[in-house]
């Protein structure tokens, strides 16, 4: 690695650590700003006074907030994420089972953005001011403007219960081993075309659903940027020049207006992986967001600081990727 990359690295990476600390103080923080006793909740309404203060002390809930979050934060410098108060599972556990779930959806959703977002944006660039770049943008305001969980409701009807395409809910109903919890991946290791499709089948919904937002957000800022470029001096020298109109798109306007694309799709993805908790209720998709939608409706605080906490660092990370791959594509990011 270039040594300006590693001086971004090694600077965003200094960054994560203050910003992961104030997030985990925050939601430590308003979680018991929260009405509701996890202890309440656990034994019911009916369950004596005695019951819930012995439940709250072997939970730690008498102590004060600074000695619960000094608690909490020394089991997290050991990497402990502590234990979910409702079934007693290590909270670790817990993110890995559901965690890949959300990446995968999260990814494909992303694919289809990326695809139909930067052909429609570079359909809109070339084609400007003709009814073409009308009906992209039109598209795009339909997707940044639609309900999330009103468009997957509307799928529902119209594939799974009215063509009988596609699934209504889960990851899968086939058999194979889950080696890696992407169930795409386990799948095509598995070597059965079956399996692979029927991944396939209960994917593309929630994912086409996720992917409505961000799809829009990249076509907007492909054809803003592609326009910006196409209109430089060095682009009327090529065509001036004579070259190959593909060869000047690929080689010159392309990689250009790539730049601030890649920022927009770096922040959408760290979006998604925080933001598919509609979308995975309205699929019954086994995902992070749905376990800690679960958990704060229960009280269960470690869940909900462990998977906001999880979030919070991939998208850190996701925003670290962004960075150096600006300064890979823009020298003048490097010798800055």
């Amino acid at each position: 690695m270039e040594a300006p990359l590693k001086r971004v690295l090694l600077k965003r990476l200094t960054q994560i650590l203050p910003v992961l600390f104030g997030i985990s103080l925050l939601v430590f923080l308003m979680l018991r700003l929260i009405p509701g006793d996890p202890a309440r909740i656990m034994l019911g309404e009916r369950a004596a006074p005695a019951e819930v203060e012995q439940l709250r002390q072997e939970l730690g809930l008498d102590r004060s907030l600074p000695m619960q979050y000094l608690g909490y934060a020394g089991h997290l410098a050991r990497g402990d994420l502590g234990r979910s108060m409702l079934r007693n599972t290590r909270v670790s556990e817990d993110l890995a089972r559901t965690f890949p779930a959300t990446v995968e959806l999260a990814c494909a959703a992303m694919a289809i953005a990326i695809v139909v977002g930067v052909g429609l944006g570079s359909l809109a660039a070339v084609k400007r001011n003709s009814w073409w770049d009308s009906l992209c943008g039109a598209l795009s305001l339909i997707g940044v403007s639609i309900p999330i969980f009103w468009l997957g409701l509307v799928l529902l009807l119209i594939f799974p219960a009215g063509l009988g395409w596609f699934a209504f809910s889960g990851r899968t109903e086939a058999s194979f081993p889950h080696l890696t919890g992407f169930y795409v991946l386990d799948a095509f290791w598995s070597g059965s075309l079956a399996n692979l499709l029927d991944v396939f089948k209960h994917l593309v919904l929630p994912a086409l659903t996720l992917s409505t937002v961000p799809m829009a957000m990249i076509a907007r800022m492909t054809r803003s940027a592609l326009i910006d470029v196409l209109s430089q001096d060095y682009i009327r020298l090529a065509r001036a020049k004579g070259l190959p109109w593909f060869r000047i798109w690929w080689r010159h306007a392309v990689p250009n207006a790539m730049i601030p694309v890649v920022t927009v799709i770096g922040l959408q993805f760290g979006y998604l992986l925080g933001g598919a908790v509609l979308t995975e209720s309205v699929f019954e998709w086994p995902g992070l967001g749905r376990l800690v939608v679960e958990a704060v409706r229960t009280r269960d605080y470690p869940v909900v600081q462990g998977g906001i906490l999880l979030i919070s660092v991939t998208f850190c990370l996701v925003n670290v990727v962004v960075d150096l791959l600006y300064a890979w594509l823009d020298p003048r990011v490097k010798k800055g």
